[in-house]
């Protein structure tokens, strides 16, 4: 079982910066592919950057070259930077985590990009 809580959204200029943190209980979490997904009114949640066990990244062509996805498995934590924002980030953003048939979700941070 493994329990995600997000934390570090809210609301930002547009330019601005904000870091999302997922922190996670559960050894699983550490050998999980984990992914940020984001969820705005009216629209499909769709992923935006994810990271496996081994560090790999890759990431949504929408916010390549702004967002960066980290890890840091000592801390059990995940974390996503997010440079320039643009009105058209704001989202609720989810973080799961992944491995097999272990499908988990957090319970989402608002992110709201405005003047």
């Amino acid at each position: 079982q493994v329990q995600l809580v997000e934390s570090g959204g809210g609301l930002v200029q547009p330019g601005g910066s904000l870091r999302l943190s997922c922190a996670a209980s559960g050894s699983i979490f550490r050998i999980s592919t984990v992914g940020w997904y984001r969820q705005a009114p009216g629209k499909q949640r769709e992923l935006v950057a994810a990271i496996t066990s081994g560090g790999s990244t890759n990431y949504a062509d929408s916010v390549k070259g702004r967002f960066t996805i980290s890890r840091d498995n000592s801390k059990n934590s995940v974390y996503l930077q997010m440079n320039s924002l643009k009105p058209e980030d704001t989202a609720v953003y989810y973080c799961n985590s992944k491995y097999f048939m272990h499908d988990y979700w957090g319970q989402g941070t608002q992110v709201t990009v405005s003047s």
